[in-house]
């Protein structure tokens, strides 16, 4: 039918609009679309005071005619805009709006509200037919992703906040397990053209989704041990929150399996549980689906095993260790101080190395007539007999300078004698995470009657601005932390060092000629050295083979409280090498080209080499909220954050490094940028005792 003001066939018309026959088709092709009901005619009465239709009458008819059906598809929501606003326009000057309601839905598919259709077929008796492909279905490790489209025919799916997909795992108890996909367009995948799928009326029918099966549960464990099925479901919604479902098996997925299975392994580590799970997918033919059977291998109390242990320790041993050896050293208090003896301690190492091996050589290169003791054990789990509990008691009591680098739980009961000095080097630079007393009341933090570092006399730290989250995490008073710099830092301005070391590695390591370094140091997930591990799934190693290996080596320096059981495929044994167990990291940054980290220190170290950086947070969300930081992350790393392996590979190609943010960095944490940390460790902190030697002398 013409509008009343048509002038002929050919040129509908009003004096307010301008609007002919080839305009008003395209609105109603896209007011079908979009499943907008409004009769562009109504738009079009003659007598109308005001235009309704604004910016809409702007458009050229040469604009409007000219779209290419893709065109038409992107243009649709910008003119449904344009008439939405136009009929608002008219309800406020009270003009009437004739909708046109369809006949059938067959005959136009555009009713928005697709309850009352479903509720109509079933009524009616007709069956209510699932269409659904999964395009894609692959695995690394524990973690699958999955993609395809879902909808149910003649239900359409216009509405992204009204459609709502998720895969649900039963075993065989009927036990459900919900895990949310993503709705995406169905334009987005390639889709079959003999199937005539209208992406208009199914528009949000496609999904994705990343689920690892590693961490499903609420408390982040691994898949239950069971057979499951898993299935698809979808609910559609109505504006009144109404709400309809309906669940189906995945279809014929037997091709994503190479050789009809697939299986890996699923760990968990925590203080109290440590379990080791096998995965296997195959295709169920009956169901027609996939199926997933979880096998616990190993389930374990670690902190059982250590009560354990210290029962083997026996009750004689740990009275000597806990009470005989405070004891001890009140009674080696009574002794005269050595003035000129320095105690080196730490429960971290074996041998001399780190902040502890720059303060010795520069206090050697002075000629001081100190006396030097070292006490070391490779961790804290690691037993001491009984006569190194009496000696480190009495060197303790007896040294004028008591040095540590790392966390020293014998010494934290003390009372430092007066006169003396017990100072923290500590190993890490700059404040990233917070540690210490900063993490009272979060999940692995101290009581707050803890006497942990609190009896340190002093403590470095790399840049004033960061003493006070030192003083915090430590529980002792500002003024006992110096911005001496970090000691071990000194290398990153020593060039013929770092030519040294990189001529040893590239000699120790020929693999390393030639190409390009990238090392990965994440640091570890966990609430300490006990849960410790690093879940290696999150890397997808084929990919970055594939995509990396022409032009790199990928090293991996993980933390050396990590646990997990971690092995290089043999297919990628000339790209990925394991550097673990290689003690400096500072030397392996001097070879390397992209460090990738996450939240670990080594950053501030890499930082003064002024070379790119990628913070791989994969769970940047859950480490936040958990472990916290003392700066907002996002704006705090001096690099790009990448989520996912493919944002790992596609930053490392395209080099999107963001190099402006490390100088601002390397500023504000590190005062002096001079290699001459170690001198100010001895000068501020212990020639001043050499002086007090000196004059009591």
């Amino acid at each position: 039918m013409n509008s009343p003001d048509s002038k002929s066939d050919n040129n509908i018309e009003t004096d307010k609009f301008n609007l002919n026959k080839e305009e008003i088709m395209f609105i109603e092709k896209s007011k079908n679309a979009n499943k907008i009901h409004t009769s562009v005619h109504t738009l079009t009465n003659e007598g109308q005071e005001k235009n309704p239709l604004g910016s809409y009458q702007q458009k050229s008819r040469e604009e409007l005619l000219s779209y290419t059906d893709e065109d038409r598809l992107v243009k649709e929501n910008e003119t449904i805009e344009e008439l939405l606003s136009a009929v608002k326009e008219m309800v406020a000057v009270g003009k009437e709006i004739i909708p046109i309601i369809p006949d059938t839905f067959e005959e136009n598919h555009n009713d928005v509200d697709t309850l009352p259709i479903v509720k109509k077929m079933i009524d009616e008796g007709q069956e209510v037919i699932p269409r659904r492909v999964i395009t894609n279905l692959s695995w690394n490790g524990a973690i699958m992703d999955i993609k395809g489209y879902y909808y149910l025919q003649n239900i359409p799916l216009l509405d992204e906040d009204l459609v709502k997909k998720r895969l649900i795992l039963i075993n065989e108890e009927k036990k459900k397990i919900s895990v949310p996909l993503r709705d995406v367009g169905i334009d987005l995948f390639y889709l079959d053209k003999s199937k005539k799928i209208d992406v208009d009326v199914y528009k949000w029918a496609g999904f994705n989704g990343t689920i690892n099966f590693a961490t499903i549960t609420k408390n982040a464990q691994p898949l239950p041990a069971a057979l499951y099925k898993m299935f698809i479901e979808i609910e559609i919604q109505d504006y009144n929150g109404k709400k309809y479902s309906r669940m189906f098996p995945l279809g014929n997925i037997e091709k994503f399996l190479d050789h009809q299975f697939y299986t890996t392994k699923m760990e968990y580590f925590s203080n109290r549980k440590e379990m080791r799970y096998n995965l296997l997918a195959s295709y169920d033919e009956h169901e027609k689906t996939l199926a997933l059977r979880s096998t616990q291998l190993m389930d374990i109390d670690p902190s059982r095993l250590m009560i354990e242990k210290n029962k083997s320790n026996g009750l004689i041993y740990k009275i000597i260790k806990t009470i005989g050896f405070r004891g001890l050293y009140s009674i080696f208090k009574l002794l005269p101080m050595q003035k000129n003896k320095v105690l080196f301690a730490s429960d971290s190492r074996t041998e001399m190395s780190g902040n502890f091996e720059f303060v010795y050589e520069e206090m050697q290169s002075r000629e001081f007539d100190w006396e030097y003791r070292f006490l070391f054990k490779e961790g804290i789990a690691e037993k001491k007999t009984i006569g190194e509990i009496v000696e480190l008691a009495y060197h303790l009591a007896t040294s004028k300078v008591i040095l540590l680098d790392d966390f020293y739980p014998m010494v934290y009961p003390l009372k430092i004698r007066k006169n003396a000095e017990l100072i923290q080097l500590w190993h890490a630079v700059g404040a990233f995470k917070k540690f210490g007393f900063s993490r009272i009341g979060l999940p692995g933090g101290p009581s707050p009657k803890s006497k942990n570092h609190r009896n340190y006399t002093k403590a470095i730290v790399s840049s004033d601005h960061i003493g006070k989250y030192y003083a915090e995490g430590f529980g002792i008073d500002r003024e006992k932390v110096v911005a001496t710099g970090i000691p071990r830092t000194d290398v990153f301005f020593d060039k013929s060092y770092q030519e040294e070391v990189r001529e040893q590695l590239y000699n120790d390591y020929p693999f390393l000629r030639g190409k390009k370094v990238i090392t990965f140091a994440p640091t570890f997930r966990g609430n300490g050295q006990q849960s410790a591990y690093y879940p290696m799934e999150v890397l997808n190693l084929h990919k970055l083979y594939e995509s990396l290996s022409d032009e790199y080596v990928f090293l991996f320096k993980l933390h050396p409280f990590i646990k997990n059981d971690f092995s290089i495929p043999y297919q990628y044994g000339d790209f990925f090498y394991d550097f673990s167990s290689y003690r400096e990291i500072n030397d392996l940054l001097f070879i390397t080209d992209v460090l990738v980290t996450d939240y670990s220190s080594v950053c501030f170290e890499y930082a003064l080499l002024n070379k790119p950086m990628i913070f791989f947070s994969y769970d940047v969300e859950e480490y936040v909220q958990k472990r916290d930081f003392y700066f907002e992350y996002q704006s705090f790393i001096p690099g790009p954050l990448v989520r996912s392996t493919k944002e790992l590979i596609e930053t490392i190609i395209n080099e999107n490094f963001e190099m402006h943010k490390i100088k601002p960095f390397v500023d504000y944490f590190f005062d002096d940028v001079d290699g001459m940390s170690s001198a100010r460790v001895v000068d501020q902190l212990i020639l001043e005792l050499e002086k007090e030697v000196i004059e009591e002398g």
